[in-house]
């Protein structure tokens, strides 16, 4: 690598050094209080359960009849899934769906409004313990025999900011997989709309949804915290691991 390459290299590590440690020192707390008041908000409190109830956009049609010819007579019954009588078996393998009568089926307006607003704050915790990451590599110094305790600390350090990156990325998943189960749950009551507990199984869904979501919130302010924390009772281990006489002696 040519010197331009080198110093290019160490320009990016340097710069990489400095905005992280104003990141821990300032941004950190500031993002702790924002999404404290966050979680505290009228948006985010429990007592807001009964809004989430959306309409599916889902009739409920009028039962339809069957004709069963019993004893050469002709009588009307209502539709029913395996069921003998008089040993006549009718299946019902539940209403065909072309399409729905009243257009497509919204998602929860609100629920996705609010992940919206959520998912700015998963992404910048990843970013920016991704750069506590890094910074704290770049910090390591090189391998050498005895008065490893602070390197101990760094990588204790490091292994906390890699356990933050991944669970932040989860979150997003428990996003993507709220809207497949609900997706899943709507087929269900567009196949069998008498069913009411397909339609009580999706309110209970957002609720469980919602609930979900101030818990990414608290856990979002809790993760900044820990690592702020760790960082400031342990910076001046993180940036000097090794005592000035100790790399003397080396």
């Amino acid at each position: 690598m040519d010197n331009t390459g080198k110093k290019a290299v160490e320009k990016y590590k340097e710069d990489s050094k400095k905005e992280t440690e104003r990141l821990v020192t300032d941004v950190f707390p500031y993002k702790v209080q924002e999404l404290n008041e966050l979680i505290k908000s009228d948006e985010f409190s429990a007592k807001r359960l009964p809004e989430l109830q959306c309409d599916l956009n889902i009739p409920i049609p009028d039962p339809i009849l069957l004709k069963h010819l019993i004893n050469d007579d002709e009588v009307e019954m209502p539709m029913m899934k395996k069921r003998k009588l008089n040993n006549i078996a009718c299946e019902i393998a539940g209403s065909k769906v072309i399409a729905l009568p009243n257009g497509s089926v919204s998602i929860n307006k609100e629920l996705g409004r609010l992940s919206q607003k959520i998912k700015p704050y998963i992404l910048d915790l990843m970013d920016h313990s991704n750069k506590v990451k890094m910074w704290i590599t770049f910090l390591i110094p090189r391998i050498e025999d005895g008065n490893n305790f602070g390197v101990g600390i760094q990588e204790d350090t490091l292994a906390e900011a890699r356990q933050v990156e991944s669970e932040a990325a989860t979150f997003l998943d428990q996003i993507t997989r709220y809207h497949i189960q609900r997706a899943k749950i709507i087929t269900k009551i567009a196949k069998y709309p008498h069913v009411e507990d397909y339609r009580q199984s999706i309110i209970e869904l957002d609720e469980k949804a919602f609930v979900t979501l101030r818990l990414v919130l608290v856990e979002l302010r809790n993760q900044y915290a820990s690592l702020h924390d760790i960082i400031s009772k342990n910076l001046d281990k993180i940036k000097k691991p090794r005592s000035a006489n100790a790399v003397n002696m080396y």
